[in-house]
């Protein structure tokens, strides 16, 4: 005896259940893959954040080094003119002692020397502090 084929095939149950197990199985690793590549966005889009952050606070150190190295030229200069009106004081103060020796020791020659030698030293001062001025 033959076994009579029916006319709608109908699958095995046991079929059914695997190739449903199988979609299933599927869509869960489907979902397990989703969720990960989501996770893996987020930390790129928090890692794109941070680095935006840090090169904002880079571009802020860097400003702020610009001014310090600014400021420090500055006080540089400062520093040099101070220095050189310091010894120019210190010449002027020299001529004048000087002048105060001769005249107290009646050598009035010399006196007009060292006194015409201050005048001269003051008029060229002036005019440096003139034509730097400009």
């Amino acid at each position: 005896m033959q076994k009579r084929k029916h006319p709608l095939p109908f699958p095995k149950p046991k079929l059914l259940r695997t190739t449903a197990w199988k979609c299933c199985e599927k869509r869960q690793r489907l979902k397990r893959l989703n969720r990960r590549l989501e996770r893996i966005k987020s930390d790129i889009e928090e890692r794109s954040e941070e680095q935006e952050e840090i090169k904002e606070k880079q571009t802020e150190l860097r400003e702020k080094f610009e001014a310090i190295d600014l400021e420090c030229a500055q006080l540089q200069n400062e520093t040099r003119l101070i220095i050189q009106q310091s010894a120019r004081t210190q010449i002027r103060l020299a001529l004048m002692f000087q002048i105060l020796k001769a005249r107290e020791n009646q050598e009035l020659d010399k006196a007009a020397l060292l006194t015409n030698a201050l005048r001269e030293l003051i008029a060229r001062e002036e005019q440096e502090m003139n034509g730097s001025g400009k």
